[in-house]
């Protein structure tokens, strides 16, 4: 790693990353925005235009974020890592999904959110779907948000920032800045922890590829349940007793996915000048933060938290307007 690109790997480099692709979402949005008055309102072609701003504006503010901070695509995105990580994973997803899941569904009902206009159309569009209909919401749903919002958060602002901001510190504050970009505070909390879930699998397993994995279940499990038929229209499991089963397994799979976390252990290799730990093994040790780091993100990022910050709060706003 050249001396720019390591001096680069830094908080203040994911703080740019978070504003750059803040920048680059309200710009993109724009452009999407004329586009859709042109199509029929919650008709599938404005629903797939609606999904597509949040990965092309980060693709391109990844691109930009790169270049300008003269980062290397192979630093910030690692993807080596043990099978068994894959596993903890899908423990951890299954948990979420299953159990966490109704804290989301707690928070929908305080604010009557399922009442909404917005939230029964989409909910209409994607019990609509059908045949090819449905492989396209994958993609579009599931496939371009978990490689995109994970090469994000779990890749560049993750990867840029621990070295400095520590491990600790690193996965809150992508946790953080993972929920306030989605803008819904009906679903702050849920966001929050599963974007630190998904910060401690990719710091624990040393690459993004599981939180991939993870976020493309957490979002297409939903598409293909509906498709199936296996969950009614109000998005219940159409038995209670299969809820509740479901329900009480997520909350075991989720406790034994973190314990596994946990108890995880870095890998040591014994050398002839003795033990060593180095960026190569599965686990690197936690790292701890710099003095000023986090003010470091924070000021870097200051455009992002700023702009999303209000966003959230007028949002919150309308969640009592609305009732």
């Amino acid at each position: 790693m050249e001396d720019n690109e390591l001096n680069n790997m830094n908080s203040a480099t994911g703080g740019f990353m978070y504003s750059a692709a803040v920048i680059a979402f309200i710009v993109v949005s724009l452009i999407f925005n004329g586009i859709m008055t042109l199509v029929p309102q919650y008709g599938y072609a404005y629903w797939f235009l609606n999904f597509l701003p949040s990965p092309i504006a980060i693709a391109a503010s990844i691109a930009l974020t790169l270049k300008v901070r003269k980062v290397k695509f192979r630093a910030v995105f690692p993807v080596k890592c043990r099978p068994k990580y894959y596993f903890i994973g899908l423990l951890l997803i299954f948990g979420l999904f299953f159990s966490l899941n109704q804290i989301n569904d707690w928070f929908l009902k305080l604010f009557n959110v399922g009442e909404s206009e917005m939230y029964v159309k989409l909910n209409e569009f994607i019990y609509s779907l059908h045949g090819g209909w449905v492989a396209l919401a994958l993609l579009v749903v599931a496939v371009m948000p978990a490689i995109f919002e994970e090469a994000l958060f779990r890749g560049v602002i993750l990867n840029a920032s621990e070295s400095t901001l520590g491990t600790v510190r690193t996965v809150l504050i992508v946790g953080f800045a993972f929920s306030l970009f989605h803008g819904s505070p009906e679903q702050t909390v849920y966001q929050f922890l599963a974007g630190c879930l998904f910060a401690l699998v990719a710091v624990r397993s040393g690459s993004i590829l599981p939180g991939i994995v993870m976020h493309f279940l957490n979002n297409g499990v939903v598409i293909v349940l509906a498709a199936s038929g296996a969950v009614d229209e109000s998005g219940g499991f159409m038995t209670p007793t299969v809820q509740i089963v479901l329900m009480v397994l997520g909350a075991v799979a989720l406790i034994v996915g973190l314990v596994l976390l946990i108890l995880d252990r870095p890998t040591v290799e014994k050398t002839k000048f003795g033990k060593r730990i180095g960026f190569m093994f599965e686990n690197p040790p936690v790292k701890k933060c710099v003095k000023g780091s986090v003010k470091s993100f924070f000021s870097s990022g200051s455009v992002a938290v700023a702009v999303l910050g209000i966003l959230w709060l007028f949002n919150f706003a309308t969640l009592f307007i609305g009732q």
